[in-house]
């Protein structure tokens, strides 16, 4: 399979974890305390570079901030790096 079909659809899951905490009552923003970092670190390792660190840092802050936990950060970072920067760039990955 594709590298970045798996990481679409590893990001899809990775963004419905996220959203699964959100859907708990009471439990659900005290689980993005657990979450968070390791949403940050999946996203670090699954885009490398500044990319990386970058949405690392954004996914990390989404995750704990209330009432953000609906932002699909692992699949606007697969648009941006297979879409919006690669007509940038001009490059065909």
């Amino acid at each position: 399979m594709d590298k970045k079909i798996i990481l679409l659809i590893v990001g899809i899951v990775f963004d419905i974890i996220g959203y699964a905490t959100y859907a708990i009552p009471f439990f659900g923003e005290s689980a993005d305390f657990i979450w968070a970092p390791i949403s940050a670190l999946a996203m670090f390792v699954m885009y490398k570079g500044a990319k990386g660190i970058v949405g690392g840092i954004f996914g990390g802050l989404e995750e704990i901030l209330p009432f953000t936990d609906f932002i699909p950060s692992f699949t606007l970072m697969w648009v941006y790096t297979y879409f919006i920067e690669k007509k940038k760039d001009g490059i065909n990955k």
